[in-house]
């Protein structure tokens, strides 16, 4: 018996469309059916082309949209996209057609939340203001010359480096021990107050730094948290706060003994009343030069005026011996002074090489390369050098860890995560 053919619906009988004709029909009614808006989600997925357009997804509890910034909107953006940040986007829906796949082209992003943030942090600084914690009698005043300083900061931000190299620059002599610690996101703070206590447990230090260099409100968040306010306040240990830039200002600038505008200005200073004090004895030197020159003129004005009174009182011969004796005594004093002056020349030379001897250039390279060497052990540790060697994470759709194969379903949706991506798979029997 042969195949009966398929009979097409009365409807569709005269009416077949190609893939393209239906993808069309469907990118005319959805750009034309809904209007651009405001959407509010969680950034996912991002991705910068080199072509300047940037991709990347929008998602919540409950669904996730596929997103594209052009070029030349995204050049105009003031705000940085990274994972895990909340935005408002605003744009049209627009359907690609080569994929069949609709996404949000977004034309504007705001950051959604720096306003609560900003609200929040308001009302702390007005209850510990309240407390008295930023009162200026609780301050300490800072060493003229600290010997010992140490910076609590991540050890590999660029912020460390501007400090090292300012005091060496300025000359500083002392001694300075980076304390590495997270200064943003999640466990930052509480990292932050563990080294701060440790440091003060120590003994050792006669000022610590706490800083990093600037950011968003978000970016500095670690730093407004209120812990590690009330440990910087409590720190027994003369401490300057310089977080961000010179328009950034946290908590914790309220709550240390001094506040410097940047990591940098925290250097300088420091090491000010080191340069005042190598002034002072360039300028001693060039005092004790002055001295012995007027006192050796003033003893030349007495010789003169005793070989006056000399000729004047003595027969010839008489003259002639003393004029003998002054002349010794005057070559016996000037050869005095000039030694004196000498003696005191070297040992200002001498000072001075002391103090360019003693830069901590050295020994802050040697911690830095010892903190280097920990930072790359931890690097190795972390779960990203793992899926680096070939391994995969699987998760969940919600991106939860699965660590069993008896924790998967079948048909489950799945997500491999490798180091340089993700891939989306279903799970079979």
């Amino acid at each position: 018996m042969a195949k009966k053919e398929t009979e097409l619906p009365p409807d569709d009988a005269g009416r077949v469309r190609t893939v393209t004709e239906f993808t069309r029909e469907v990118k005319e009614l959805l750009e034309g059916g809904i209007r651009p808006g405001w959407i509010r989600g969680e950034v996912s997925n991002l991705r910068a082309q080199a072509s300047g357009h940037v991709y990347f997804s929008l998602k919540d509890a409950g669904a996730q949209l596929s997103c594209v910034l052009f070029r030349g909107d995204a050049a105009r953006q003031s705000v940085p996209l990274r994972d895990g940040q909340a935005v408002l986007a605003y744009g049209e829906v627009g359907v690609y057609e080569a994929r069949g796949q609709y996404q949000l082209v977004v034309r504007a992003l705001i950051e959604h939340g720096a306003g609560r943030l900003q609200q929040e942090l308001e009302q702390l600084k007005q209850r510990l203001a309240a407390e008295g914690l930023f009162e200026p009698a609780r301050k300490q005043p800072l060493p003229l010359r600290p010997h010992t300083v140490g910076f609590i900061t991540s050890p590999t931000g660029a912020a460390v480096q501007d400090f090292i190299r300012i005091l060496a620059r300025r000359g500083w002599t002392g001694r300075l021990i980076v304390l590495p610690a997270k200064v943003q996101g999640e466990g930052a703070a509480a990292e932050m107050i563990a080294m701060l206590q440790a440091a003060a447990a120590l003994g050792i230090f006669d000022l610590l730094v706490i800083g990093r260099g600037g950011g968003s409100i978000e970016d500095l968040w670690a730093f407004n948290e209120e812990p590690l306010v009330r440990a910087v306040a409590a720190c027994p240990v003369p401490i300057i706060s310089a977080v961000g830039h010179e328009i950034d200002f946290t908590l914790c600038d309220f709550a240390a003994d001094v506040r410097a505008e940047t990591p940098s200005g925290a250097a300088e200073l420091i090491s000010s009343n080191h340069l005042a004090c190598v002034e002072r004895v360039l300028n001693a030197g060039g005092n004790m030069e002055d001295i012995v020159a007027a006192q050796v003129e003033r003893a030349r004005q007495r010789l003169d005026h005793a070989r006056s009174r000399l000729r004047l009182l003595s027969p010839a011969a008489a003259i002639e011996q003393n004029f003998l004796r002054l002349d010794d005594l005057g070559n016996r004093l000037g050869s005095a002074l000039r030694s004196a002056v000498q003696l005191r020349r070297e040992s200002l030379g001498a000072a001075r090489a002391r103090l360019a001897a003693a830069s901590p250039e050295k020994r802050v390279q040697q911690e830095s390369h010892r903190l280097l060497s920990l930072w790359k052990r931890l690097e190795s540790a972390s779960p990203q050098s793992v899926l680096k060697r070939g391994y995969a994470l699987v998760r969940d759709a919600d991106g939860k860890p699965i660590a069993r194969a008896k924790a998967i379903k079948p048909g489950q949706p799945l997500v491999n995560e490798f180091h340089d991506g993700r891939v989306r798979v279903r799970a079979e029997e």
